[in-house]
């Protein structure tokens, strides 16, 4: 347990290390949460959007987590900003939220996400208060500032309103979706998250952000594109999938295994 809010908004910002490494979970097992919270990632990504987490596992999964003592992020489904109140009660420290295409998407986001005067977050972090191990008065003055909203830029209006998207008060900084991004500039031609256009794209964001003084973020797929994104100079970066790093892992050993027994 920690007792600033786990100054996770003030680490981000001043990209300790170079820039914080995630992992990203779908599967709604607390426990596999637990296994890799031990491993040397900076933060959890509990990923409600594509994977299974219902509220119920995603707040034992952010326990878990907090346990290890580090911060949990989740990723809620697209539209739906009333479980990131939620999220934020169950003591997770940063929201990143899909497909916000415009201020105004953002400024939704953001009365979910702050209390006034930012925001229109109702009043209940009782699982919050437990893990940040701060009273009610600390947490209400302090959580705006130092618990994170993230919006996701994957799509071409979310490109053409960036600047109005980081403008919005309340906005922590954005998140980049590579995968998603890459079927919007090719018109739904191509699945291409690593290509030469993903890269232009993202030094243009990286720009934006700066000038805003805004956190920017994005899905890598593996550890190699994770460190390219953070040489780019994001401030926290994916180093791949949990079931792609298992089935990589698993790959790995059973042809470690064929080749010791064939030599």
């Amino acid at each position: 347990m920690t007792t600033d809010i786990d100054g996770f908004a003030g680490r981000l910002k001043r990209r300790e290390n170079g820039g914080m490494i995630s992992a990203w979970i779908g599967t709604p097992d607390p426990l596999l949460v637990n296994h890799l919270s031990q491993e040397a990632f900076d933060t959890i990504v509990l990923d409600m959007q594509h994977g299974m987490w219902d509220m119920a596992s995603a707040a034992n999964g952010i326990a878990q987590v907090r346990l290890a003592g580090k911060p949990a992020i989740a990723r809620i489904p697209v539209g739906d900003f009333s479980s990131a109140s939620r999220l934020l009660d169950a003591g997770a420290s940063a929201i990143i939220a899909p497909m916000i295409n415009s201020a105004d998407d953002a400024r939704a986001l953001v009365k979910a996400t702050k209390y006034p005067p930012l925001g229109e977050r109702s009043w209940g972090p009782s699982l919050a208060l437990n893990h940040f191990g701060i009273a009610a008065d600390e947490y209400l003055q302090g959580a705006n500032g130092l618990t994170v909203t993230i919006a996701m830029v994957e799509t071409r209006a979310a490109l053409d309103a960036i600047d109005e998207i980081l403008a919005v008060d309340g906005i922590d900084g954005i998140f980049i979706g590579p995968s998603d991004l890459s079927i919007a500039l090719s018109n739904g031609a191509r699945l291409a998250p690593d290509s030469a256009a993903i890269d232009q794209t993202l030094a243009h964001a990286v720009a934006r952000c700066r000038a805003h003084g805004k956190l920017i973020c994005a899905f890598g797929t593996d550890g190699e594109r994770a460190g390219q994104f953070l040489k780019l100079g994001l401030d926290l970066v994916i180093a791949g999938a949990e079931t792609a790093q298992l089935r990589a892992g698993a790959r790995t050993a059973i042809e470690t295994a064929r080749k010791v027994a064939a030599s």
